[in-house]
Order: C-alpha cells, then structure tokens, then sequence
C-alpha cells in the first residue's frame, strides 16, 4: 500500500475515532484499514492511536501527524485539480469569511455573482467579527482588515480604508463641527465595542501622534447601531470608512477632522492554498480581487 493511501487512511481513523467507522467512510473493510495503520505505526517506530473497546484517540504524535497528514493530501489533491482542471469550470464547496458589514456590502455581492457564473459551485460565508483560524475552522479565503502578522498562509492586498470621525448634518448643526481632536471632549460620543467607560482614540499631526481619552455617551456591542446612532444625531462616531460609505454618499453623515486621520488600514484576501491553488479557489479570489479595486470606497 502506498504512503498517501495509508495517510488517507489514517486521517479518516483519527477523524471518525474508529476503525469500523473509518472503514465506512472510505468503502473498504475493517481489515485492511486495521492492517494499513498498524504499517504505518511499524514503519514510522511510533505509536500514532491509543486504542481501547470503547475508542480510538489519536497520541500527541499521532496528532501532529494528523495536521501534516491532512496538508499532505489536501497538496496532492490540489495538485491533481491543478493538472485536469486548469481549463475546467469551477465546482464544489468554498468557505469564505469576512466582517460582518464589510461581508454584507462588499463580499455577499461578489458572492452571489460567483455563483451565478458556476452553477457547479457552493459556498458557505461566514461573517463574523473575529479572527477565524481558516486551518482549525475549515475556511478557504478570508477577508482581512488591518495589518497581517506573520502568517504562512498567501496574501493579497486589494484596497484600504481609514478610521474616520462622522456625524449627521443635524448634530452638527446643534452642536457645532470640532475644530480638532481636543474639542471632542466637549462632544457627545458613539463608541462601537467598547467595553470600557474612557476609550482613547488616536489621531495624527504632522506624523505626531495625538492622543485623546473620551467618555463615550453611548457605547454598543455592534458597528450597525453605533451607525444608526450617529444617523439618528446622537453623536460623533468614530468607524472604518467602509463602514459608512452609503451613509456618507447619501449625505446622511459627514466625515470630521480628516487631517488628523491615522495612516490607512489595508485589505487583503487571504488563502490557506499550497504551491497549487484549487480551480473554485483561484476563481473567486480573481473575482473578489477586481470587484474590491475597483471600488472606490476601497482605494
């Protein structure tokens, strides 16, 4: 039996924590599934299952085997779509994760466009205002906002967007525009996620940072509402600006201190493929990627 084989093996042992399970799964019989790990355990001198009559746990070994066992046969598989599918139409399931809002507006559409040109394609999205593990969580992009650390994983920088202060035409009127960072202490203030009474926010000067710290009015748990709010006249709310793009298009807020903005925030797509990067995967990176540098709310 050939090393893969037995890896495929192995992994589908692991993951089922059985060995009659695993031989369903694979359409194959006990014995041979009994006789392919124990070849493998002899061949590698390590014990890779603990195994008892009521289960089967991977060791710590057998563990970090899994992970590259799984790398392993997810690289030959996108190696062998690489090869027979070049030319061929996307198809299967993509997962795709994004902020909330950001995956609203900006990724459901290109999204729903995907899936209208590839019959043959699924996706599940999944917006979330988090950092998603794409390994751990089974994700194939990403949509990332902010600086990327140090990753293995392949990046692509499609656009940016900055934190902005902004207010209705209607508080400004009653309350009058600050003329900088400081007067915003004399302000009513929307904060999103905050969970702390006194927030600072910085802004920049001639590359000086400058410092503010606030009492927030109205603090809340989501980016919607502190946009409702601010909407509404409440406040100032301080957002990514793609966050507020349709409500600054349409007049209903107005972006403040402009001069004093930080330096922008990038956008990237990320994505866990290998030397080989999977027909349905490269399609929809190269759709996601012009839709989002075209935008101009983005660049």
């Amino acid at each position: 039996m050939d090393r893969l084989t037995e890896m495929q093996i192995y992994v589908a042992v692991a993951e089922c924590e059985g060995f009659a399970a695993a031989a369903r799964r694979l359409g194959i019989s006990p014995p041979v599934v009994t006789r392919a790990v124990a070849d493998l355990e002899a061949r590698l001198g390590v014990r890779l299952l603990n195994r008892t009559t009521r289960y089967v746990r991977a060791t710590d070994a057998g563990q970090r085997y899994l992970d590259d066992a799984r790398r392993v046969i997810a690289a030959a598989d996108e190696a062998d779509e690489a090869a027979i599918g070049v030319n061929s139409e996307p198809r299967g399931h993509l997962t795709v994760t994004a902020p909330v809002l950001f995956g609203r507006i900006y990724v459901m559409p290109a999204i729903v466009d995907y899936l209208q040109r590839y019959p043959a394609a699924e996706v599940s999205a999944l917006f979330v205002d988090r950092v998603v593990n794409l390994l751990e969580e089974g994700v194939d992009v990403a949509l990332r906002i902010g600086e990327l650390g140090d990753s293995s994983f392949n990046a692509l920088r499609v656009g940016r967007v900055r934190r902005v202060l902004c207010a209705s035409p209607d508080y400004l009127a009653r309350q009058g525009v600050p003329e900088n960072p400081d007067a915003l202490t004399g302000h009513s203030i929307i904060v999103a996620t905050s969970l702390g009474a006194n927030v600072e926010w910085r802004f920049m000067q001639d590359k000086t940072p400058w410092v503010v710290r606030i009492k927030p009015r109205l603090s809340v748990s989501s980016n919607d509402s502190a946009i409702e709010a601010a909407v509404r006249g409440l406040g100032i709310a301080r957002l990514m600006s793609y966050q507020v793009a349709p409500e600054i298009d349409s007049g209903k807020l107005k972006i403040l201190l402009s001069e004093y903005e930080t330096a922008p925030v990038p956008i990237h797509i990320v994505h866990r493929e290998g030397r080989y990067t999977s027909t349905k995967i490269r399609s929809f990176i190269d759709l996601m990627a012009e839709q989002l540098r075209a935008n101009k709310s983005l660049n």
